[in-house]
C-alpha cells in the first residue's frame, strides 16, 4: 500500500489563485545495493558479494551506454534513455549543443510495471 498525504500547492501561473490541495505519495524508506543483493542472494544459490559485484558492473555499463547515446533496456522494468533540455531557436542551423541548457534520464516503464502502476492501493497519511 503506498502512503499520500495531502499538500497545498499555489498555481505557477496565476500568483492571485488559491492554493489547491493534491495528493504527494510518501517514501517510507529506501532500499539500497547491499540490500539488493542480499534479497536477491536468498531467492538463488549465488552469495551476496557476487549479487553485489554484478548489481556494480551492471551500474557501471548502464552509465556507459547511456553516455554513448544508447537506450538501455532493463527487462521488465522498462528503459532508460539521455534526454536534454534546450533554448528555442527560430531557425534550425541556429540549433547546435551550446544551446543544450541539462540532461536528464528519462524511463520509461514496461507493460508489467505500467500494469502494477493501475492496481497500486492507497492509504492517506494521517496528519
Amino acid at each position: 500500500m503506498i502512503e499520500v498525504k495531502s499538500i497545498s500547492r499555489k498555481n505557477p501561473q496565476d500568483d492571485t489563485a488559491v492554493p489547491k490541495f493534491y495528493a504527494h505519495a510518501i517514501s517510507t524508506g529506501k532500499v539500497d545495493f547491499e540490500r539488493l543483493a542480499y534479497l536477491v542472494s536468498n531467492q538463488c544459490t549465488v552469495r551476496v558479494p557476487d549479487c553485489l559485484a554484478v548489481l556494480r558492473a551492471l551500474e557501471m555499463n548502464m552509465i556507459d551506454e547511456l553516455e554513448q547515446g544508447k537506450i538501455v533496456q532493463f527487462g521488465e522494468l522498462g528503459n532508460f534513455q539521455i534526454g536534454v533540455r534546450s533554448e528555442g531557436k527560430a531557425l534550425t542551423e541556429e540549433v547546435n549543443s551550446n544551446c543544450i541548457t541539462s540532461a536528464h534520464l528519462n524511463f520509461r516503464p514496461a507493460k508489467r510495471l505500467r500494469k502494477m502502476l493501475k492496481t497500486l492501493e492507497f492509504k492517506l497519511q494521517a496528519s
